[in-house]
């Protein structure tokens, strides 16, 4: 029965880790965050242990992050949703932000459409303080799989070790 447990567990986590990563690869440029997305599991008689680890920053891209306030820019709008994490008064990194626009090849343009001057840098101030103002759209790409694949566990891994759902769920994806 262990072993069965054991096998039922390994498809799980590599099934929540194979699609959580085609997510991630289909919506954004975020190599660094696919490559870091893993499971461990260990089944010992009488119990088991089974949780996911990625980037810190994997659980702000999967829930989404409000924003400060949407005012502070033209036509702003909250994308935060109900995410449990926001902008107080930390921007994110700007860094990232303009090597992710420079992958991108994103250009400044004037009213008529035009390349306007202006490099990088500045691309990343425009886009970390939209950022800070409205916050980042929940993605769900690592929540979407587990919760489908969870679904799919056998009974028996749940019922043999008398497993509560919303307390697996709470403790996976916080940790």
């Amino acid at each position: 029965m262990l072993e069965e447990v054991q096998k039922s567990l390994s498809a799980f986590g590599r099934a929540v880790v194979k699609e959580s990563v085609q997510n991630l690869r289909k919506k954004n440029d975020t190599s660094n965050l696919a490559g870091s997305i893993g499971f461990e599991s260990k089944v010992h008689k009488n119990s088991f242990s089974f949780s996911f680890y990625m980037a810190d920053y994997g659980d702000f891209v999967d829930k989404g992050v409000r924003g400060k306030n949407p005012s502070l820019v033209k036509n702003g709008k909250q994308k935060g949703g109900n995410s449990p994490y926001s902008f107080n008064s930390k921007k994110p990194p700007m860094k990232p932000i303009m090597e992710w626009a420079k992958r991108k090849n994103i250009r400044l343009r004037d009213s008529k459409g035009r390349f306007a001057k202006g490099n990088y840098k500045t691309i990343g101030f425009i886009l970390q303080k939209r950022i800070f103002a409205q916050g980042m759209k929940p993605s769900l790409f690592f929540t979407k799989p587990f919760e489908k694949h969870f679904d799919r566990l056998p009974d028996e891994v749940l019922t043999k070790f008398g497993l509560d759902l919303d307390t697996f769920l709470e403790q996976t994806l916080n940790n």
